[in-house]
């Protein structure tokens, strides 16, 4: 199977349900397209590096899927959907190799960005 990362940046001056609805809009699409969702991560508002569209903050979220074979042109439909799309800022689609499903994997499970006592704390139980 290959496994994906996109990363979207929504525009902020949309209302929290608006946003919420825009990022289900395109969980719902790559469901349609036979996807396996393996995590959807919202990070909230963010400060931008550099203003986009006059725009100084965005609303990230982070969509982790699998599929058995890329259906079609799978990728570039997202991808021109998001163009299209006047509500989202910025995005980018990549394909993770082993290691970054590995690394994917340990950051759900907690065992990276702890600091070490945590770590320690967690060992000793």
């Amino acid at each position: 199977m290959r496994q994906y990362e996109c990363t979207f940046i929504v525009d902020p001056v949309l209302s929290g349900d608006e946003i919420k609805e825009t990022a289900q809009l395109y969980v719902e699409h790559l469901k349609n397209n036979k996807c396996e969702i393996v995590n959807v991560d919202e990070w909230g508002i963010k400060q931008l590096a550099y203003p986009i569209n006059r725009r100084s903050s965005g609303a990230y979220f982070v969509v982790e899927f699998k599929t058995a074979e890329v259906i079609g042109n799978l990728i570039e439909d997202l991808e021109l959907a998001f163009r299209r799309d006047d509500r989202v800022l910025r995005f980018l689609t990549v394909k993770l190799d082993k290691h970054g499903v590995k690394y994917n994997d340990d950051k759900r499970n907690g065992l990276i960005g702890k600091k070490k006592e945590e770590k320690e704390e967690s060992a000793e139980k």
